[in-house]
This record gives C-alpha cells, structure tokens and sequence, in this order.
C-alpha cells in the first residue's frame, strides 16, 4: 500500500471484537424470542448502524421500543469488553507504527460508537495513530453506503484515489471500491465463508498483520 492516507474499519479489521459482538447480539435475539435464521439477520445487520439495525428488527420482528433503545442496549452489553478485553488484532500495532513513521495519516470509520472505539484504542495504546474517530451514527448512513468514507476523506483532506480503505466485511469492501478507493481486504474469521468474495473485489489482502 502506497497512499498517503488510510481509512480503516475497527471491528473484525484492526480489533478481534467480532466474536463478542456475535455472542451478545445471538443473546440478545434469543431474549426477544428470535431464534431461526439468526446468522442470516445478523450478515444483514453487520453494515448497518446500531440505529439502522434496530429499525430492522423493529421493521422485521416486532421488536418494541425505538431503534435508539436497540442501540443503547447493545452499547451498554458491548462497553465492557471495548473497556477490558477487545485485543488488538496480532501485528496490527506494528502495521500501524509503520505507517505513521511513513508520514501516512489514518483515521477510524467505524458502525461502532465514537466513544467506545476512542476507549479501545486508548486503552490499546494505538489512538495516537489516528487524526480522528467517525462513527456511522454520526454521517447517518451505515457502510452499505459510501458517506463514512467520503466523509472522512473530506475530513482528511485527500482525493478518493489517494485513500486505501481497509475493512473485513464483504457488503463494506464493495461499497468503498464502488465510491472509487483502493480498498484492502483483511481476513477476519467471522467473514471466512465470504473470503473468496473478498479476495475478488479487494485490490490488496492482509492475511495477517504479522
């Protein structure tokens, strides 16, 4: 990769958070009696925003309470493994110091809260890497649209062609390769059925940070 800036995703890209976030939203659909088809919901879900997501299981299965109260309840479940034991994908620390002495400026566009990606990466030691957080939530869109990432090129200063976008997720992948970034596909287990898709459509694969 030789751009000279980098947008990167958080969960499942530089973190190995989405097992946990799999466990709690399994959890979470089994309290409100959803117990078929639950991978399938949850592929359809990964992209969106917390909001997005619970206006679909409003929309879908009658969930009660507003998308927000969805969004506040799994922050509020997630928030503790974000504060104390989400690691750092292996090799991503060093990844990231390279580029940064390499003068690349990096921010985080991520479906995750700002303020629970912030403590994580503080926590982690590598927030310094980064310009700034921008949370989906934020630009209103989750990543089955291309606003995230033209925002925070925007916000970068940089054109399209001079980013290099780094996700996990297949739905994502596309989307930015279709707004006109190079995009890089980093293999993440959750997504390891989708791998064959993902090595089509990325312009450049990290197996592993190491």
């Amino acid at each position: 990769m030789d751009k000279k800036f980098a947008i990167f995703d958080m969960d499942g890209t530089l973190v190995d958070s989405t097992g946990i976030w799999q466990r709690l939203e399994h959890l979470y659909l089994a309290e409100h009696g959803v117990t078929e088809n639950v991978d399938e919901i949850m592929e359809q879900i990964k992209p969106m925003t917390l909001h997005e997501a619970g206006a679909y299981l409003i929309r879908h299965f009658g969930f009660s309470g507003p998308p927000e109260q969805f969004a506040a309840e799994m922050c509020a479940m997630m928030e503790p493994h974000y504060r104390s034991d989400v690691p750092l994908k292996a090799g991503a620390k060093e990844f990231l110091e390279r580029l940064s002495r390499r003068g690349v400026r990096m921010c985080i566009a991520s479906s995750t809260p700002e303020k629970l990606v912030w403590e994580c990466l503080r926590r982690l030691g590598v927030a310094d890497c980064f310009d700034f957080i921008l949370s989906c939530e934020e630009v209103g869109f989750g990543k089955t649209h291309p606003d995230v990432y033209m925002e925070a090129a925007r916000r970068l200063g940089a054109a399209v062609e001079e980013v290099a976008v780094y996700e996990d997720a297949p739905n994502a992948i596309r989307t930015a390769k279709s707004a006109g970034f190079y995009v890089v596909g980093v293999r993440d287990e959750s997504a390891a059925a989708y791998w064959g898709e993902i090595s089509t459509l990325a312009d450049e694969l990290v197996m592993s940070w190491k």
